[in-house]
């Protein structure tokens, strides 16, 4: 008995030695407790210059993430440097140039919120519109070769309201007139998205639902395009429905507004 005692003292003794021993290697810094595993920040020891230079390099190479995880490193250690706002700024653009709609729309919202008197915030509302503009598709929209106005209409609306802020804000900026351009795209799919809905009710013979969409393009979209075809779609469910006098008015219509109009002659059919 005694002997077995001995035996799980000496065994605890040991045991405890081993702990104070792993213990003071840990506290002195024991070469196998610090095997480098590559985690090792390389940038740790730039300074803001540096890593300015280091990310427009690969903004300059077309290494967007590359770039970026530069441009973070350098808001973040650097938030009040002269760089900081330029780095926010082309992170934005590198998520808008990797396709990362919502990840870009994020990063310029917080420029225009910290930022709002930069001399270069119109470009970010501009880049902000484009982010939205050219949302992807996806792989089903790019084998399909989709139009915008078959799009769900949210990325459209901001991007709509993402240039409005620039052409009200900044009217005079030199990204205005082609924020404009697109401005009067959007509409302009936004019309034919209504019109191409209000065809899909006329097909299927379904021509109340037809001509009620028909006459949100006539009343809301009135300087586009669709509204030639959709007030002849108005003026073909009406007379599918028998009711002439609804049907006349928008012949009349028609011709009072496109008297070169095609579609005339098809009525006439």
């Amino acid at each position: 008995m005694v002997a077995s005692q001995n035996q799980n003292r000496g065994a605890s003794q040991w045991w405890a030695r081993l702990v104070l021993l792993l213990a003071a290697s840990m506290l002195a810094g024991c070469s196998w407790f610090n095997v480098d595993f590559g985690t090792k920040d390389e940038t740790a020891s730039w300074d803001a210059d540096k890593l300015y230079a280091e990310a427009r390099l690969e903004l300059s190479n077309g290494a967007w993430q590359k770039s970026r995880e530069l441009f973070q490193k350098l808001e973040s250690r650097y938030p009040f440097g002269r760089h900081a706002q330029q780095a926010l700024m082309e992170i934005a653009y590198t998520y808008y140039k990797e396709g990362d709609t919502a990840q870009a729309i994020q990063a310029a919202d917080r420029f225009i919120r910290q930022y709002p008197n930069h001399p270069n915030v119109d470009y970010v509302y501009y880049l902000k519109g484009l982010a939205s503009f050219n949302e992807d598709l996806g792989l089903l929209g790019r084998l399909l070769n989709q139009d915008i106005s078959e799009r769900d209409a949210k990325a459209a609306r901001e991007a709509f309201d993402a240039f409005k802020d620039l052409v009200t804000r900044f009217p005079e900026s030199r990204y205005a007139d082609d924020a404009r351009a697109r401005m009067r795209f959007l509409v302009n799919s936004q019309a034919q998205a209504e019109l191409n809905i209000a065809k899909f009710y006329y097909a299927r013979k379904a021509y109340v639902a037809a001509i009620l969409r028909s006459q949100t393009v006539v009343r809301d979209f009135q300087r586009t395009p669709a509204v030639e075809e959709a007030l002849y779609l108005m003026a073909r469910s009406f007379e599918a429905l028998h009711l002439d006098e609804l049907q006349s008015d928008a012949e009349r219509v028609l011709a009072l507004n496109f008297p070169n109009s095609r579609y005339l002659q098809q009525l006439k059919k």
